[in-house]
């Protein structure tokens, strides 16, 4: 019948799916993919590094969300409660502004490291 594969095919290409992943990895070294092997330990310390910013960065923003709900739940009048969103909003603007920056710099500190490691490589 069309469209159904026999027992034998389905083990063919079963059995030819490792041996083309393996192909295709060796594809991608061929075409320059293997520096990123070479990155080894710098590559595993700068994404942890900067996991550990990034979620230091949201429990202080968390804690200044938590801040500013305790505000706006004491707020006597509408002119307090749109000063508290405005202070809210340009705090946060600002942080977000600085926390990039601070990733920005890790990245490019990251990339010359490794740009050195792999020059004495």
């Amino acid at each position: 019948m069309p469209g159904k594969q026999s027992d034998t095919d389905r083990a063919a290409k079963s059995a030819a799916g490792p041996q083309q992943a393996m192909d295709d990895a060796a594809a991608l070294q061929a075409y320059g993919f293997n520096t990123m092997t070479s990155m080894g330990v710098a590559w595993v310390e700068a994404l942890s590094d900067m996991g550990s910013e990034v979620l230091s960065f949201v429990a202080d923003r968390i804690k200044e969300d938590v801040k500013t709900q305790h505000r706006l739940l004491h707020c006597k009048d509408v002119d307090e409660l749109q000063e508290i969103q405005a202070e809210f909003v340009q705090k946060a603007i600002d942080q977000y502004r600085e926390e990039t920056g601070k990733l920005v710099e890790m990245s490019r500190s990251f990339v010359s490291r490794a740009e050195a490691e792999r020059g004495e490589s």
